[in-house]
């Protein structure tokens, strides 16, 4: 695997790429078990917060820009939810932490994500997609071929995203998975799906002592440099196995392309 997502996200060793569609898997919660399934759905409280997103953004800056199209079959998550929060720590502290991986704690996976994303983004953005080979899965890389070659070149540049744009993250969701294939070892994996909120320039804006107001995604010359990232990284735990944390799914999409 690239180095460089091995320093972002994780000191492990070796390489395994990581395809789970033909897996019959299972997820443990602290409340019960769900299928995979459950992430690729768009749940209420997702939908429910993209709408306040549109209610809070004005009408007039998103009428002349064009839609960023999706990069792969992804929701658009903004906010985070408590009961997921809840959900995450103990996941994080009583079972990744100490049957899994015992050096593992979210802030430093978070730090090291955001590198990450900054990698992948940028390649993305450069069309360079043989470079992603490591850092994402590799099932996913011919969807995220076929979205990248139907954008024009404005939106590909707006997929790149520099990592001192990021003011907002979080991870939205924490799953550990289990496989019930007979016949076989039992495999078990960690996904954990992030969310970055970016604006484009801000760097530049704090190099020069300068914040943006709090207020920002309500006024139309910011509208149109903020950004959101999801992204779901993927590492496998199973006994005896060597494996790296690799992206399975992304998206990026900006909050002003959903505005009524």
């Amino acid at each position: 695997m690239n180095k460089n997502l091995l320093n972002c996200v994780a000191k492990t060793r070796g390489r395994n790429d990581i395809i789970l569609k033909n897996c019959n898997l299972r997820t443990i919660t602290p409340f019960g078990l769900t299928t995979q399934r459950q992430y690729a759905t768009k749940t209420k409280s997702t939908a429910t917060a993209l709408e306040i997103s549109k209610r809070c953004l004005s009408s007039n800056a998103g009428s002349q820009r064009k839609k960023l199209p999706p990069l792969m079959n992804f929701p658009e998550i903004i906010w985070p939810s408590l009961v997921k929060s809840i959900r995450n720590f103990i996941l994080s502290t009583f079972i990744i932490k100490p049957y899994m991986d015992r050096d593992f704690n979210i802030p430093e996976f978070v730090k090291g994500s955001k590198k990450a994303v900054e990698v992948v983004s940028n390649k993305l953005s450069e069309g360079d997609l043989k470079a992603l080979d490591g850092l994402v899965a590799t099932d996913a890389l011919p969807d995220l071929q076929k979205a990248v070659s139907l954008m024009s070149l404005a939106q590909r540049e707006q997929l790149a995203i520099n990592i001192e744009d990021i003011y907002f993250s979080f991870p939205y969701q924490v799953g550990v998975i289990f496989s019930d294939d007979e016949g076989k070892d039992h495999k078990r994996f960690v996904e954990i799906t992030m969310v970055y909120h970016t604006l484009k320039g801000l760097s530049q804006m704090r190099s020069k002592g300068e914040e943006p107001p709090l207020n920002m995604g309500m006024l139309p010359e910011y509208q149109g440099r903020i950004s959101v990232c999801n992204y779901r990284f993927i590492r496998e735990f199973t006994k005896g196995i060597e494996s790296e944390w690799t992206v399975n799914l992304l998206n990026h999409f900006k909050p002003a392309d959903y505005l009524d």
